[in-house]
């Protein structure tokens, strides 16, 4: 298992995933300018990285992070905005890999805390999150569209 940046040439399957991801989140997803768009945020360096997880030269799942400011802690903190294991390789530890990894460099972009979301009906990541010592903060996320 090899977890990397993603690059240009893995858009094709890393928007593949995004898709599934959002049907595993009961959520829309539109593939569409999707290429585009992702290309430019690697080209430019933005404050969004990608990883993703391979396996044999294959894509097997992805995070996605934002280094972000929390007013209140008054220091920088890593914002997990996505993780993704395709279903056929759930239940091997990749995802417990991938979210060491995640620790680790959250540690290198001093970063003392991770936070991220999941929805409440998805029960397995609620479990798999609190096997690895994570806690749980209920809050209501709110979408205004510009």
């Amino acid at each position: 298992m090899k977890i990397r940046a993603l690059e240009i040439k893995d858009l094709d399957d890393f928007i593949e995933m995004c898709a599934q991801h959002a049907v595993y989140e009961k959520a829309s997803f539109s593939k569409e300018g999707k290429e585009e768009k992702f290309k430019d945020l690697l080209e430019s360096k933005s404050n969004w990285q990608a990883f993703v997880v391979e396996i044999d030269q294959q894509l097997v799942g992805y995070c996605s992070l934002v280094k972000q400011f929390s007013t209140w802690g008054a220091e920088h903190y890593l914002y997990l905005d996505c993780l993704f294991i395709k279903e056929v390789y759930r239940g091997r530890k990749i995802g417990s890999l991938l979210m060491k990894w995640v620790n680790g460099y959250a540690k290198e972009a001093n970063c003392n805390e991770i936070q991220w979301q999941t929805p409440d009906f998805n029960t397995d990541a609620i479990r798999f999150y609190n096997r690895i010592g994570a806690l749980s903060k209920t809050k209501e996320r709110f979408f205004w569209t510009v």
